[in-house]
């Protein structure tokens, strides 16, 4: 009699590998379906602008203070490292344009810098000026 009481105990146990298999598919389009992006990590003064079109979907930010800090991925970067940085992040992320959110005060030539330091990394990348067209 001890031996059909064991058998009866293994066969009520419930088989968790299907729902398994379905959670991590599931993890696994999540994963796949969200998209990253790369923000440059402060807020800017964006000039306005009257005749503003809309900007493409990017990954890459870059943000240029009024004082010529230029701001990517969160950290402060020196123009020399421009190129080198885009290409990491376009390792991670790729993309075909990147955002330049320059603040309305900052001096042109740093926003050139930072335009050849983009082409400079990959000459098929586009550069989209961010503005504010509110």
């Amino acid at each position: 009699m001890a031996r059909k009481q064991q058998r009866k105990e293994e066969e009520a146990m419930i088989d968790m590998t299907p729902m398994l298999d379905i959670v991590f598919i599931m993890l696994i389009f999540f994963i796949v379906s969200t998209s990253f992006l790369k923000e440059a990590g402060i807020e800017v003064t964006k000039p306005k602008a009257a005749q503003a079109v809309i900007t493409l979907k990017a990954n890459v930010f870059i943000a240029i203070r009024e004082s010529g800090e230029i701001w990517m991925d969160k950290k402060v970067v020196d123009v020399e490292r421009i190129a080198a940085t885009i290409e990491r992040l376009l390792a991670e992320t790729p993309t075909d344009v990147i955002v330049i959110q320059a603040d309305k005060d900052a001096t042109h030539g740093v926003v050139v810098k930072v335009m050849d330091a983009i082409k400079a990394a990959n000459s098929d990348l586009r550069i989209s000026i961010a503005g504010d067209n509110t």
